[in-house]
């Protein structure tokens, strides 16, 4: 059975883009093997191991599979693990982007194009 250092599993998985991005994020703690927390970047992992973190502001569960030779194409990443997460939470009908943004009144805050262009228009300043 082979076994592997964990930052570049998630390197070979396309999990991560870097093994240099990977160490960082293991050595925060944002990575368990088999439910326990690490912060060990050389950790040894192979088939039946599983993976829980935090990517991209969602949990994701793996259970490995087998350990990759080299990064490959995505297809050939994916068959590397199984996918264990749990469904993702309903969205808000705002992304977060959008709730920090404070709606705008009518007539309140700087013009848009399209209202200087009216307000041109009324001043017979076209062109």
């Amino acid at each position: 059975m082979r076994k592997e250092r964990l930052d570049k599993f998630l390197f070979f998985s396309r999990a991560i883009k870097s093994r240099t991005l990977a160490q960082k994020v293991i050595e925060t703690g944002a990575i368990r093997v088999n439910s326990e927390r690490t912060i060990r970047s050389d950790l040894k992992v192979g088939a039946g191991d599983v993976l829980t973190m935090t990517l991209h502001e969602r949990i994701v569960v793996w259970r490995i599979l087998d350990c990759g030779a080299r990064r490959g194409p995505a297809p050939q990443a994916q068959a590397l693990y199984e996918d264990l997460s749990p469904p993702s939470l309903p969205k808000s009908e705002l992304s977060p982007y959008e709730a920090a943004i404070a709606p705008r009144g009518d007539g309140a805050g700087r013009p848009t194009k399209k209202e200087r262009r009216e307000t041109d228009k009324l001043r017979g300043d076209d062109e």
